[in-house]
């Protein structure tokens, strides 16, 4: 089973363009991010690999690819539409962790006393629940 990857799911899942409200401009970034990416880790089997699916199988990616765009996105907006929770708009950050090469975590943020924040916080607690289910935990 392959691990999860935002590119995968923006480029060959057929929910993307629903879930990202702003796709193309998605889309555009995830593509530069790869380009910057592969700048940087020339060697890298795994991202050869991932830019290899994604050009076969996805015209958009190979698009994009081709473009020749690159790009690092450490901080914006992004706005999506959660099949639970509806339209959000989420402000994120991408930090850079030291403890291991090429780790990031990226945190994302709805604004104190916004609807956004309000579906957010229901969307925690839904997936809260969720965890502490037993049978929903085995099911998965």
């Amino acid at each position: 089973m392959r691990r999860p990857n935002v590119a995968r799911f923006v480029f060959l899942d057929p929910a993307a363009p629903e879930f990202f409200t702003d796709w193309d401009e998605v889309a555009d970034a995830s593509a530069a991010l790869l380009r910057t990416l592969g700048g940087q880790y020339p060697h890298d089997r795994g991202l050869h690999d991932l830019v290899g699916e994604l050009s076969t199988r996805s015209d958009a990616f190979a698009q994009r690819w081709a473009a020749h765009n690159v790009r690092q996105h450490r901080t914006g907006t992004k706005r999506i539409h959660h099949p639970v929770v509806g339209s959000l708009t989420l402000s994120y950050e991408a930090m850079t962790l030291t403890a291991d090469e090429g780790l990031t975590l990226n945190a994302y943020m709805a604004e104190p006393g916004t609807a956004d924040a309000q579906a957010l916080g229901l969307l925690a607690s839904w997936v809260g629940n969720q965890a502490s289910d037993p049978v929903a935990a085995e099911a998965g």
